[in-house]
């Protein structure tokens, strides 16, 4: 679909492109979801309802993003990189999907990439890089600038270079302080309990 394909487009469905994006044929976008200035939404890709793409991203071939996904500007999703529900990734932030990249040998192909899994309402700071291959895990905090270079436990909050953990996170955001096994959000009031480095959200 070209750019003079999208005023029409705009009038029949019930998402909107703006008239400077590109999206290609085959694509899936969901209900509300915007998609902003200048950019492209590749073959094969499936965006849910309620996303925010920002100015200059690019969704490759075969993405999956689910719904209410807010991504800023400057970014490109790579084939191999899945995100859940409530996922934000800040402006400019990175995610690659190749381990060693050869120009001289190009490594192009599902076969090739190195999956990445972001989990629901896990938050990715402005500039961070996301190596390929690892899982940030439920609403975990990345902070802005950091390079990941493993998985990312659940309610983590992670930054530098490369990324350790410094911390921890209520699902709202706010950080947890742990008073022995258990803490309790200051905001919200949610429940959660740590051991051996692992913070789940008690039901009680």
């Amino acid at each position: 679909m070209n750019k003079k394909d999208n005023a029409d487009l705009n009038k029949s469905v019930d998402y909107f492109v703006h008239p400077s994006s590109y999206v290609d044929d085959g694509v899936e976008i969901g209900e509300g979801t915007k998609v902003w200035h200048f950019s492209h939404i590749q073959k094969g890709s499936r965006i849910g309802k309620g996303c925010s793409i920002g100015q200059n991203v690019n969704i490759a071939n075969n993405v999956r993003i689910g719904n209410y996904v807010k991504i800023q500007n400057n970014v490109s999703v790579y084939e191999g990189v899945e995100l859940e529900d409530y996922v934000f990734c800040g402006p400019s932030m990175v995610f690659t999907n190749v381990m060693n990249p050869r120009s001289e040998f190009p490594q192009r192909g599902s076969e090739f990439y190195n999956k990445t899994l972001v989990k629901r309402s896990a938050s990715i700071g402005a500039n961070a890089t996301i190596v390929c291959g690892n899982t940030i895990g439920r609403s975990a905090f990345i902070g802005a600038g950091s390079v990941v270079t493993r998985d990312v436990p659940d309610f983590a909050m992670v930054y530098g270079n490369p990324a350790e953990i410094r911390g921890w996170v209520c699902a709202c955001g706010v950080k947890l302080n742990f008073e022995g096994p258990r803490a309790t959000c200051s905001r919200c009031g949610r429940k959660y309990g740590i051991q051996d480095n692992t913070v789940k959200l008690c039901r009680e």
